[in-house]
């Protein structure tokens, strides 16, 4: 007799039998059947090796984050640490990236074992955006997801490797149609399609301003819901699974969102504060301890919406925002000798954008250090409140579905 495992062979046994018992569908990506469940990119460094390859390991899609990876490596920044400001300095630091970038993707196969699916997330506003993505193809990444940005160029970077699965971020229909649209005249279409809530998720948000992350055009029940309609009245002669991503935290979130036409769900906190969370584990606690009273939302140096943790660092720094955008000037590079983002608040002296550094903010919270991080947190109370556990048990509680009332 055939089991889950012979049906699924990309999902873990128990995880398999989870998935049967509970009734959720599967995911259909990239010729693969998958745990509807995929792990949001999250950097600096907090979805790096291991916890996309224990997610991958599991059945589920597991998502490194590109930006900065060489801070998990000494050797690499032991390489560029020190180094005079100048073009020669900015080389030598988006060279150790896209080594740190081949050298966590060989790791997460290695955790992997052939299970799930491997994804790297590259943000469309940083400055290495093409050479990460297409480093990451080189190396054999399963699927690119990319978001802060239309990647309507994703198609033609990823032309060489058509068994790559390439996914976008949006938020709403209309960005749907309209990357669609010029990704059908390129002759490709995402692979998968993540609809992101601007009001419910972390980080950089997919809205214009603060004000529009309330707008109801961004509510999964229209989104959802239109997105399909629009795909169907295209015609196209396959299916584009739709990724639901923002303040899912149950196995009832995911029943719902499957219901309303999403072929699975994204989550980035969760597994951000799970053990194999590749961030500090003051970071975890952080996280974990916070509640959405505790969320701030402020634009970033991207400009960009932003929703954080109301850490020390985070609130006095919004008491003198307005001062020091007051007195915004354009730098010739930028102090870190980084270049992160292609346009910068504070290297580019934008009025209205976020004057720090989005880079040395985001490593200190990976370092886990409170006085000076930045800690980016989606919306809603996490699924074990503040406890630490394991990537399997987030798993596993998100597929199984709630015992009957009357039981």
């Amino acid at each position: 007799m055939k089991t889950d495992s012979d049906f699924w062979p990309h999902i873990d046994p128990t995880c398999a039998q989870g998935l049967n018992a509970g009734g959720l569908r599967p995911l259909m990506l990239a010729d693969r059947t998958l745990l509807p469940i995929v792990q949001g990119g999250m950097g600096i460094g907090v979805s790096a090796h291991r916890l996309a390859g224990t997610v991958a390991a599991l059945g589920g899609v597991g998502t490194i984050s590109s930006v900065d990876l060489r801070r998990h490596h000494p050797d690499l920044m032991a390489r560029t640490q020190g180094l005079p400001p100048g073009d020669a300095a900015r080389d030598a630091i988006d060279a150790a990236n896209l080594e740190a970038i081949d050298r966590e993707i060989r790791a997460a196969r290695q955790l992997a074992q052939g299970r799930g699916l491997l994804a790297i997330n590259v943000m469309r506003a940083v400055s290495a955006y093409g050479p990460s993505v297409t480093r990451a193809l080189e190396c054999g990444i399963d699927a690119v997801v990319v978001g802060a940005g239309l990647p309507l160029d994703l198609p033609d970077l990823g032309r060489d490797f058509p068994k790559a699965a390439l996914i976008p971020i949006l938020s709403d229909a209309r960005g749907v149609q309209l990357l669609v649209k010029k990704w059908e005249r390129k002759k490709r279409l995402p692979d998968a399609i993540v609809i992101e809530h601007p009001r419910l998720a972390g980080g950089h948000l997919g809205a214009a301003r603060i004000a529009d992350l309330s707008d109801p055009r961004f509510d999964f029940e229209n989104v959802i819901p239109a997105t399909q309609a629009f795909l169907r009245s295209a015609g196209f002669e396959r299916e584009i699974p739709l990724i639901a991503a923002g303040g899912i935290r149950s196995y009832a979130d995911i029943a719902r969102l499957q219901a309303l036409g999403a072929a699975a769900v994204q989550l980035g906190t969760p597994f951000a504060v799970t053990e194999e969370g590749d961030a500090h584990p003051e970071f975890k606690r952080v996280l974990a301890e916070a509640d959405d009273s505790a969320m701030v939302e402020f634009t970033s140096v991207a400009g960009l919406p932003a929703r954080a943790v109301g850490t020390p660092w985070l609130r006095a720094y919004l008491k003198i925002e307005d001062r020091l955008q007051a007195v915004t000037h354009s730098k010739s590079r930028c102090t870190k000798n980084f270049d992160c983002l292609a346009q910068c608040g504070l290297r580019d002296g934008l009025p209205g954008w976020g004057q720090f550094c989005i880079d040395n903010q985001l490593a200190a919270a990976l370092r886990g250090d409170t006085r000076k991080g930045l800690f980016f947190r989606g919306a809603g109370a996490l699924p074990f409140g503040s406890e630490i556990r394991s990537a399997r048990a987030l798993v596993q509680h998100l597929l199984q579905a709630p015992e009957d009332a009357t039981d």
